[in-house]
């Protein structure tokens, strides 16, 4: 038996992670047939889905999809991924369950925990699904940890550092990322993949502290079940060692577990499509899977504040 196409639509299509949603549709045998995005220069999509339809206005891009779904001819929406500012998320989630299509989600899912409360009624009513991309606990050297810490000692404290300086330009600060109600803030809008690896693989939130809060940076202790997590993020250029940026590189990540580094800096290529594999198979991260993270990274927005 041939293997059924799917179709996506896609909102948020111009963005930086749209790519790796497009890739990941096409590495997975399937297609996207409408796409959605106020910004129009979208050359991108040549390379993957020449013949998706194109809107740059919410509306006309729902009644699209609904049109599609009331047709009934095989041309209706399975899935639409969503790619758009963060603030947005849970109105676009919404979108795609009402036109009963399933919802794939970049993080930060939703900005506030009470939003997942929400979703999951709609869920309930709808009976479609929402995913979301959690791409670090597909990473070899992130399952590797997690095996290790699940096979040891169950009451081992571990010591985690965690240190991520990525710089930023000044559209960042002009940009909706610079605005904290609509990004969350620095540590949502670059920490909270981060903060969801940790709390999957050393358990249960018992305490965040944040030491420093700046509009480019922030700092703090996670006290989780079975680790202390001493945590800096910062988008300031000058906190990145003089080596990285001799090297013409302006990222610093590292994580250390018991002063051990965990390498893995490699191997983000393919991550959405693994994702995306998962969620098709039925073994995608839904809404729970995310609420650790989200938990964490409003305690801190609201430490700051």
């Amino acid at each position: 038996m041939d293997k059924k196409i799917l179709n996506f639509a896609l909102i948020g299509a111009a963005g930086y992670i749209a790519p790796r949603h497009m890739k990941a549709i096409a590495d997975t045998g399937h297609r996207i047939v409408a796409a959605l995005d106020p910004f129009d220069c979208m050359g991108k999509m040549d390379s993957f889905f020449p013949d998706s339809d194109f809107f740059t206005e919410p509306e006309r891009f729902d009644r699209h999809l609904d049109k599609l779904r009331r047709l009934n001819q095989g041309k209706n929406i399975d899935y639409v991924s969503i790619c758009s500012p963060n603030y947005l998320h849970d109105a676009h989630i919404r979108l795609a369950l009402r036109n009963q299509a399933h919802a794939i989600c970049e993080k930060p899912l939703v900005l506030n925990p009470w939003n997942l409360d929400a979703l999951q009624e709609i869920e309930k009513e709808s009976g479609k699904k929402i995913f979301t991309i959690l791409q670090l606990r597909h990473h070899p050297a992130i399952l590797a940890l997690k095996k290790k810490v699940d096979e040891g000692s169950k009451d081992k404290i571990y010591n985690v550092d965690l240190t991520y300086f990525t710089s930023r330009g000044r559209w960042y600060f002009i940009s909706w990322k610079g605005d904290i109600t609509k990004s969350g803030g620095v540590a949502t809008n670059i920490g909270v993949h981060f903060f969801d690896m940790l709390s999957w693989i050393f358990g249960k939130v018992i305490d965040v502290h944040v030491t420093n809060s700046q509009p480019d940076k922030v700092s703090g202790f996670l006290e989780l079940e079975r680790a202390r997590v001493k945590w800096q993020l910062s988008l300031d250029v000058n906190d990145i060692p003089a080596e990285i940026l001799q090297r013409g590189q302006r990222t610093y990540r590292s994580i250390t577990v018991e002063g051990e580094e965990i390498e893995f800096s490699q191997g983000f290529t393919d991550l959405h499509t693994v994702a995306y594999q998962k969620i098709l198979a039925g073994e995608g991260y839904g809404l729970e899977a995310a609420r650790n993270s989200i938990n964490i990274v409003h305690k801190i927005r609201k430490a700051g504040m």
